[in-house]
């Protein structure tokens, strides 16, 4: 089993507001995956992390995205909260990879998205390397009903298909998934969003092709093709039942985040994400959110960590 550990207060920081809870630190409870707990009739949003970078280690990038979901929560504490008071945000504290057992933390974090849908709360996921997309993915896929679509978006510079021949890292996870659908005689919906040619061998493009991905690469993702980008998007959200959203901070040019594994100077900007997530967010349909990749040991004045932050505190006050 993967080491557990609860949310701590001293992740939380911030102004205070004498009571009126006007900041984000002043609003978060706290609970276990372990421990039954009480949702909110109305909404409750549920944070929690995977602090592994197994996954980076194996698919030979730089380690220190473990360091990444407390990173998150010292930016987001510090922000402004617009929620009302209906509204829980419970911080489940951090799954960590014991003895380099990667498959195992993936299956523990499966286990801990279904413990909170199952409790009515929506699954925020701090990262963490990207192979914690398999683990949430199929979190959710236990939990929703069988025979419905669920559709996989990720904001990403990498198709991450690689085949798990060797084992799990975080190159595979799409992979994973798409095979286990295909052997189980099921299609995938899985759109890649912001793909870039210097980031992807051709077999991964190929495989893209043979197994029907949808993807759009980096030099269309902006806001120069922002209609095309929403149609796309539109249409790939009408021919599915749920959405999984996954974003990979490394898919941002590195004028945004230089804490990433894998940073680039190509990569896209905040406002494309932004407008699409806003697509994904008023159709009603996203069960599992996440931020990975972030790696403070190379980030530059939080700038990293900030950016993954405001991306959570808008889907929070959004979803």
């Amino acid at each position: 089993m993967s080491n557990y550990k609860i949310g701590r207060k001293d992740n939380w920081i911030g102004r205070s507001s004498s009571g009126q809870e006007l900041y984000l630190n002043e609003k978060i409870q706290f609970s276990s995956i372990k421990l039954p707990f009480q949702s909110n009739p109305n909404k409750t949003i549920a944070l929690l992390g995977y602090s592994s970078d197994e996954g980076v280690r194996r698919n030979h990038g730089r380690v220190g995205s473990s360091l990444g979901p407390d990173a998150i929560r010292k930016q987001l504490g510090k922000m402004p909260n617009h929620l009302d008071n209906n509204t829980q945000i419970i911080d489940f504290g951090n799954l960590e990879c014991n003895d380099e057992d990667l498959e195992i933390l993936q299956t523990d974090l499966s286990a801990g998205v279904k413990f909170i849908l199952e409790n009515n709360a929506i699954p925020i996921i701090l990262g963490g390397s990207h192979d914690l997309a398999y683990g949430h993915y199929k979190g959710l896929s236990q939990y929703l009903p069988k025979g419905k679509a669920i559709g996989i978006i990720n904001f990403d510079a990498h198709f991450d298909l690689r085949p798990n021949t060797n084992g799990n890292n975080s190159g595979t996870p799409f992979y994973q998934i798409t095979t286990e659908h295909e052997t189980a005689n099921e299609s995938i919906k899985y759109m890649a969003l912001g793909i870039r040619k210097d980031a992807n061998t051709k077999d991964l493009f190929d495989f893209a092709e043979t197994h029907h991905v949808n993807y759009l690469e980096q030099k269309y993702f902006c806001m120069t093709y922002l209609e095309h980008v929403e149609l796309r998007l539109m249409q790939f959200i009408e021919d599915v039942d749920y959405l999984y959203t996954t974003i990979d901070l490394d898919g941002f040019s590195s004028a945004y985040a230089p804490g990433v594994s894998a940073s680039s100077p190509m990569g896209f900007s905040p406002d494309i994400v932004l407008k699409s997530l806003n697509l994904i967010l008023e159709s009603g349909k996203l069960s599992g959110f996440d931020v990975v990749e972030l790696n403070p040991n190379y980030d530059v004045d939080d700038q990293t960590a900030k950016l993954a932050a405001s991306l959570v505190h808008y889907v929070l006050h959004k979803v």
